[in-house]
């Protein structure tokens, strides 16, 4: 050590050699300058520049570096190796690092997380949590399905650059009810049950048993021992030509037992269950018992009978004596419209508050005395308006539990009853529409004549003769709504004709024009080769008038609703329709033909998908008050559906709104061409006259048609109901016609029709009416008559008896 100088030896030379060299050059700042304060400005900047040296010059003490050791990764392997569950570690680039060999057994060591051997929407739930543990530092994927199994997923990023993702894959268990009802049927469950006269067996879907209560097979083989796995079911019972069941070992002359199925599926599982592979639960009681036994017994077995009646379809419920709610399925929960919700206290919580005292002393009823059953009609707090039937049977021997409820889900049925009130309303309002519409036509009948007759006495110029065509013109108005009513009730009476439906639009075109107004644009567009169709053409008209004005007025809101911006666009468009485009479209409502199509479109409002059922249905508007009557798309399906055709609406809201109608095409046979030539050769060849037998009971319509066929050269004979028209003819009177009213009192035309034919079997028959046609002539059935839709004109009666005189004469 002697050699070797020592550190604060060196620091002392040091510091000697400094202060010598700092007082030479003082010395000669002094004798340069001879001023004090340059000496010790000198002096000054030499100490600081001293000072700078020094702090920067001194040894500091060393920082000793943290070493890491590099990964093993076999201890990786061992710390991560767990049977129950696959984990997998990977790097930035992907790259499977480390696994243990459950993920090897499970994926493969070639399969990286999150690109492993599962279902397409696995993997996109995989590279999902991928993504949010690298940037949030942890993910999850709760349902991995592959061909060997179902797993839930976790990631977390993990390393000291967090460069590594650790993915832990944990199997799925599927529920199995059955593994967990079997250990209950040789348990409390079991025996509770066989002491109450039932026995219990769970049978596989080919007939084999796999378990069985031990009453069971004390029952079927007087062993409560005897091991029955894999035998046949039906083997152990016999059934007599009565459908009478009993055990087989007990013969002919054994007890009649009462048999109940159950499938024994997940309630949980989507969908319904597959009966073909679910097993089946079967219960087994004697006709007759009672459910009895040890309280006890059946206290413990409360819970187990909850678990069973937990999966049952149908909506149980049990109350104690008390009227307390015990348990309740889910299925009673969802028929009394609280599905997802735990049950109440009380079952009385459960309706409204007139029918819980009803209830509440129902309950109580029944939960005395000997074990008895009925039903109760109540009214849920969720359905107040439909009244449900909630079923009541008392219990004995299973505890609190006193009373079974049993309640149905309904919705269906209410549903379809509803639908039926609102079929039998639309034919009471059908009906009702009709009989106005009917009575009000003899009115306008009247009206209509007595213009045309005074027309014929005025000329244009005269003073009454503006007057007398705006009363005119107001009745046809009047006419064209009582068409609408009985379009409403289908009973209006159509004047079909073969047409193009193109010629039909051109003609209501420029109509729709004006109705529309500037702002909404109108295209037409044709197909071409359209097939001619039987309809009437004022009737084709008014339906394209109401779907038009109801597209307008639901443009017309889409533009106040936007600020007055924009336009519409109205789209009126003919196609042809084949046969195999009809095999094309679901649903297959409309029969297999060829059909010409009427679209109309628009780009308003839409529907509401609530209200688009709906929009058929009379009075049914969605307008404010006083702005739709709610019988424009009503009259429109009436017209469409009694003209053989079909009308289809698609809306979106927001979008629009389309109507689809399409009419068969009309094929004329040879028959038909024939008898339009001889009718139209036979009424130009007609030169007028004959005796016409007039039967009407409106005293207004039969001198309006007395005075118009009299001007016509017919010689007229009145009479004001049936019962007098057949006391002229019996009176020897001779007519070439009767003319006569349909509906009348005492005796109707259609009666005194056909007493009329018994003496004049040739007699011609033309029947004046407002219904329909078509209804008339199924109602009547009388062969070779003729009709005259009401209101008619003074031209068009006379026309018409001259036809039917003229078909006649040939």
């Amino acid at each position: 050590m002697s050699g070797v100088p020592s550190r604060s030896n060196g620091i002392g030379v040091e510091r000697l050699a400094l202060g010598a060299a700092l007082a030479i050059s003082l010395a000669l700042v002094w004798f340069a300058t001879r001023q004090v304060a340059a000496v010790a400005g000198f002096a000054g900047g030499l100490v600081a520049l001293g000072t700078i040296a020094w702090s920067m010059a001194r040894p500091r003490p060393q920082e000793r570096e943290i070493e890491y050791a590099l990964p093993d990764w076999s201890v990786t392997i061992a710390a991560i190796d767990r049977p129950d569950s696959a984990i997998a570690i990977i790097d930035r680039a992907g790259r499977l690092t480390c696994a243990n060999p459950r993920y090897e057994e499970w994926f493969g060591a070639g399969h990286a997380p999150p690109r492993l051997p599962v279902d397409i929407a696995s993997l996109e739930r995989l590279a999902k949590a991928g993504r949010s543990a690298w940037r949030d530092g942890k993910g999850a994927a709760d349902l991995v399905e592959g061909p060997t199994g179902r797993w839930k997923a976790q990631v977390l990023r993990a390393g000291r650059g967090d460069d590594y993702l650790v993915w832990t894959l944990t199997p799925l268990s599927l529920p199995d009810p059955v593994a967990d009802l079997v250990p209950h049927l040789d348990g409390k469950l079991g025996r509770a049950l066989a002491q109450a006269g039932i026995t219990a067996a769970i049978v596989d879907p080919d007939g084999k048993i796999r378990a069985t209560s031990a009453g069971f097979a004390l029952r079927a083989t007087g062993d409560p021992a005897a091991l029955l796995t894999g035998q046949e079911f039906i083997s152990l019972l016999r059934q007599d030509e009565a459908d009478k069941i009993t055990w087989a070992r007990d013969g002919k002359k054994g007890a009649p037992l009462t048999m109940f199925y159950l499938p024994v599926a997940d309630p949980d599982a989507p969908g319904s269950p597959d009966y073909d592979t679910t097993p089946s639960l079967m219960l087994i009681a004697d006709h007759g018992v009672g459910l009895g036994g040890g309280a006890s017994e059946a206290t413990a077995a409360v819970p187990h009978l909850e678990a069973l009646l937990g999966q049952l379809p149908l909506g149980l419920a049990m109350a104690d004596r008390d009227g307390r709610l015990l348990f309740a399925n889910p299925a009673f929960m969802r028929a009394a419209q609280r599905e997802g919700e735990p049950p109440p206290i009380y079952p009385t919580d459960l309706v409204v508050q007139e029918d819980k005292g009803p209830l509440s002393d129902a309950i109580r009823r029944f939960a005395q005395g000997p074990a008895s059953s009925g039903d109760i009609a109540v009214r849920l707090r969720g359905q107040p308006e439909e009244p449900v039937s909630l079923s009541l049977a008392g219990v004995r021997g299973l505890g609190e539990a006193a009373v079974l409820l049993g309640l149905t889900d309904t919705s269906e049925e209410t549903r379809l009853k509803r639908q039926v009130a609102q079929a039998t309303k639309m034919q009471a309002v059908g009906q009702l529409a009709g009989g106005v519409a009917h009575d009000f036509n003899n009115v306008l009948t009247a009206i209509l004549g007595t213009c045309d007759l005074m027309l014929l006495r005025h000329t244009p110029g005269d003073s009454d003769y503006d007057d007398i065509q705006q009363i005119r013109a107001n009745s046809n108005r009047a006419a064209s709504l009582t068409r609408q009513l009985l379009a409403f009730s289908r009973q209006q009476t159509l004047r079909p004709e073969v047409l193009q439906l193109p010629d039909v639009v051109s003609d209501v075109s420029h109509l729709l024009r004006r109705l529309i107004g500037e702002k909404i644009q109108l295209i037409v567009t044709h197909d071409r080769d359209l097939g001619p169709v039987r309809a009437d053409p004022t009737q084709l008209e008014q339906v394209i008038v109401n779907l038009a004005v109801n597209a307008r007025d639901a443009m017309q809101e889409r533009m106040e609703r936007s600020g007055g911006e924009g336009g519409g666009k109205l789209t009126l468009a003919t196609k042809r329709i084949t046969a195999a485009d009809v095999r094309a479209m679901p649903g297959g409502i409309m029969p297999q033909a060829d059909y010409t199509a009427l679209i109309v479109k628009d780009t308003g409002t839409g529907i509401a998908p609530d209200h688009l059922a709906k929009i058929f249905e009379p009075f049914f508007t969605t307008k404010e008050t006083g702005k739709g009557t709610g019988l424009g798309l009503s009259t429109v399906y009436g017209i469409v559906k009694q003209s053989g055709g079909f009308i289809f609406a698609d809306s979106e809201q927001g979008r629009g709104t389309t109507f689809s109608v399409y009419f068969p095409v009309h094929h004329a046979s040879a028959e038909e061409i024939a008898g339009r030539t001889v009718k139209a050769e036979a009424a130009a060849s007609w030169s007028g006259g004959g005796r016409v037998l007039l039967v009407e009971d409106e005293d207004m319509v039969r001198a309006v048609a007395e005075r118009a066929l009299t001007r016509a050269g017919y010689t007229v004979t009145t009479a004001s109901d049936g019962d007098e028209g057949l006391e002229r003819v019996e009176e020897g009177g001779e007519f070439d016609i009767v003319v006569s009213d349909v509906v009348m009192p005492a005796m109707d035309g259609p009666t005194m029709a056909r007493e009329i034919r018994k003496r004049a079997p040739d007699m011609p028959v033309l029947f004046m009416s407002g219904y329909a046609e078509e209804q008339l002539r199924k109602e009547i059935d009388i062969a070779d008559v003729h009709f005259l839709p009401k209101p008619f004109s003074v031209q068009q009666i006379s026309d018409k008896v001259g036809a039917v005189l003229a078909a006649v004469q040939r």
